[in-house]
């Protein structure tokens, strides 16, 4: 268990909630500043470590499981760990940035042409499942500029999945579904400083769920 790895589960259940960090300390009954990145340091740069009444009263906040606060800790860690031969699979890989672009899928999303690279990364059961690197900052602190997360067509997606979606404009983005209706497809950034999006289903070309993280 490394000291990053609390803080960013914290920061991500902050995230996932539509809170600051600043806010899940209010809404968990602590001073303001108790998760201020200023606060992750002593003065003489020695780790701070988050308490476990701190970390109790978060959990009770926002609902999340000792379990599901673990498996944010661990992240793509244990997943590997699991996965027995998690580097034994090529994907193609592409740039978030380029994924607009013609050629690279077809009309039912699936990865195409010659374009791509490849990366070894965990053992996907979807043979059509493809890697993205996502660039921007509007899915942290869940997903950074450069982390990479592989995509799979054929999983089933449910609210609060976070997913790659394009549109019939030809632009792509990473972001949380926050709501599916006959009609409408509304979409969630989780950095609260990027907006949210919501799009007529004759709009969205294709959704697929993002099932793996690195970090």
């Amino acid at each position: 268990m490394k000291h990053e790895d609390v803080w960013r589960a914290i920061d991500t259940l902050a995230a996932e909630n539509g809170w600051s960090a600043s806010g899940l300390a209010k809404r968990s009954g602590l001073d303001a500043t108790t998760f201020n990145p200023s606060k992750r340091r002593m003065p003489d740069g020695r780790a701070r470590w988050p308490s476990t009444e701190s970390v109790a009263k978060v959990l009770d906040a926002t609902g999340a499981s000792l379990e599901s606060f673990t498996s944010l800790v661990s992240g793509a860690r244990a997943l590997a760990s699991s996965a027995g031969r998690s580097l034994s699979r090529r994907v193609p890989l592409i740039g978030l940035a380029q994924a607009g672009g013609e050629g690279y899928f077809d009309d039912g999303g699936y990865p195409v042409g010659g374009s791509w690279d490849e990366v070894s990364l965990p053992e996907i059961a979807d043979a059509n499942a493809y890697a993205l690197e996502i660039s921007g900052e509007s899915m942290e602190p869940v997903f950074r500029d450069g982390d990479q997360v592989i995509v799979s067509p054929s999983a089933p997606i449910r609210r609060g999945d976070r997913v790659v979606v394009r549109t019939m404009a030809g632009e792509v983005m990473a972001k949380q579904l926050a709501r599916r209706s006959a009609r409408r497809v509304d979409l969630k950034s989780l950095n609260p400083e990027h907006a949210d999006y919501s799009f007529d289903l004759t709009e969205v070309a294709w959704m697929h769920r993002i099932v793996w993280a690195s970090q």
